[in-house]
């Protein structure tokens, strides 16, 4: 059914006007890391000095601002989705170090997305895009075929790991030695780490893409994929960025906000190269946050007015900051907002369709992997219909929304709120660390209704929740779930003695 709609998608972005011979445009694609739903000033009203992000809301404000955009509770299974245009559970939902490996599975036995999946970077090349990569990457590195490169990016910089330290670049260690996780294409970023504005990762960052942007040719279609490590932690920032928010006395929500203000800054610089560069009358800007903002101590974000944040399945931790501006993006859908549902997975077959290249994924079906499952939002996002052709989303092995509804199993973690101002905790029941026990038979939410999830229908409408669980149950039978294997000495072996000191592919 799955494999169907692949080729669905590629029709209908055949006639939404897109073909290989079209006019293509650029397409800057930033996945933000960690970033809370009320830590950008288009999320707050009345604003607060607390949130500092101009660039930002100005590119919503010209833009078209995606309300309900869904991702994954975590880092590793949501870039695994947008890499490969699965949803997470028919890819990978595990956050596993990038260094797992089952030796017995040569095509599924590693973290993150199986070494047989066709990466989107491998289509938009295929329509004769120039693609690069910038940032973090968090989708596989066991063998050459996980990296940036082998999932069809010309060139990339960054690191592979959830996250390193912002001015050292080190991730995890070995032996106690402590491992440098920056990588240029094909090879460790030798002599780059501790360089650059600061000193500092995002910095480096941030001059790659520009380079990127100065040294493209306009004539050729630009796909840019921009990771920022910001704002994930460890929660580091330049004093002179940290002294702006020096009125903030908690600790963590300074560093954070400082952070997302550092962050705002690089999307102003790149924006205006882009347009300097001649670039931007025909170019897609699509933005999204990874998952919700970490609202557990130490997280320093803050998801308010939804419930909980990452590492769970409630609003605050799936629902996401995302928008789409720049001049390739229709007249009539500047300013404005849509409600249709959009999973990050869906990108995959909108930028193919854009590009007029097919979606469908030949080298999964061979190796008898999930096909891709994405849908063409660009009739959505460029006006000529008001209705997604998502109408569930499956969140997780356990949590589904479809239409105004959404089911979830279990226990569930983090079950608070937070108030406007991060960590003032409104929920009266343990805060936001309280667990809903939703059990076997599931809590049920009004979504559209009560975007708060803040009453639990289950009771009340029993036929809704029992046409929820057997959909789940439906969901549930297509899990991809193969044995990635325990972490891999190998890959200590490659950092230490074959790259000088760096993370790196440790497969043959």
């Amino acid at each position: 059914m799955l494999a169907v709609l692949a080729v669905g998608v590629f029709l209908l972005g055949l006639a939404s006007g897109a073909s290989p011979n079209a006019n293509l445009p650029h397409i800057v694609m930033m996945l933000v890391d960690d970033w809370g739903w009320a830590n950008v000033g288009y999320h707050r009203n009345p604003p607060t000095c607390e949130v500092v992000t101009p660039n930002i809301d100005k590119l919503v404000k010209e833009g078209l601002e995606l309300n309900q955009h869904y991702v994954y509770k975590f880092c590793s299974p949501s870039r695994s989705s947008l890499i490969s245009g699965r949803l997470p559970i028919h890819v990978n939902d595990q956050n596993l170090l990038p260094t797992n490996y089952n030796p017995d599975d040569p095509v599924s036995g590693f973290s993150a997305i199986p070494r047989n999946m066709t990466g989107i970077a491998e289509k938009m090349r295929g329509a004769g895009y120039a693609t690069h990569q910038v940032g973090k990457w968090d989708a596989g590195m066991a063998t050459s075929d996980h990296t940036p490169k082998g999932r069809g990016f010309q060139t990339s910089f960054g690191y592979f790991h959830h996250a390193n330290d912002y001015y050292k670049e080190t991730a995890s260690a070995c032996n106690r030695t402590q491992i440098v996780d920056l990588w240029e294409t094909d090879k460790p970023a030798h002599g780059i780490n501790g360089t650059g504005p600061d000193n500092y990762e995002e910095g480096l960052f941030k001059e790659r893409v520009l380079d990127v942007v100065s040294n493209h040719d306009p004539s050729t279609p630009l796909f840019l994929y921009y990771a920022p490590h910001i704002v994930h932690t460890p929660l580091q920032v330049p004093d002179r960025y940290l002294k702006l928010f020096s009125f903030i006395n908690d600790h963590d929500r300074q560093y954070y906000h400082a952070m997302v203000n550092y962050l705002d800054d690089v999307v102003g610089e790149i924006t205006d190269a882009l347009k300097n560069k001649g670039m931007w009358d025909n170019l897609l800007f699509v933005t999204s946050s990874d998952n919700g903002g970490p609202v557990y101590p130490g997280g320093g974000a803050n998801n308010y007015p939804l419930r909980g944040g990452k590492v769970t399945d409630w609003q605050g931790g799936v629902r996401v900051n995302a928008f789409v501006s720049g001049g390739y993006l229709p007249e009539k859908m500047r300013g404005q907002k849509t409600d249709g549902y959009i999973h990050l997975a869906d990108w995959y077959g909108t930028f193919c369709a854009i590009a007029g290249v097919d979606p469908t994924d030949e080298k999964a079906a061979k190796a008898k992997l999930p096909p891709v499952d994405s849908y063409n939002m660009w009739p959505l996002i460029s006006g000529e219909t008001d209705t997604s052709p998502r109408t569930d989303v499956p969140v997780s092995n356990v949590t589904l929304i479809s239409g105004d509804y959404k089911i979830l199993i279990g226990n569930v973690n983090e079950a608070g709120w937070t108030g406007p101002q991060y960590p003032n905790q409104t929920n009266p029941n343990g805060g936001i660390t309280a667990i809903e026990h939703c059990g076997d038979d599931g809590c049920l939410y009004n979504i559209k209704d009560d975007p708060e999830e803040r009453n639990n229908i289950a009771t009340k409408e029993p036929e809704m929740l029992k046409k929820m669980q057997d959909k789940l149950k439906n969901y549930q039978a297509t899990y991809f779930n193969p044995d990635r294997g325990p972490v891999s000495p190998d890959a200590c072996t490659m950092a230490l003695d074959t790259y000088g000191g760096f993370w790196g592919p440790f497969v043959s």
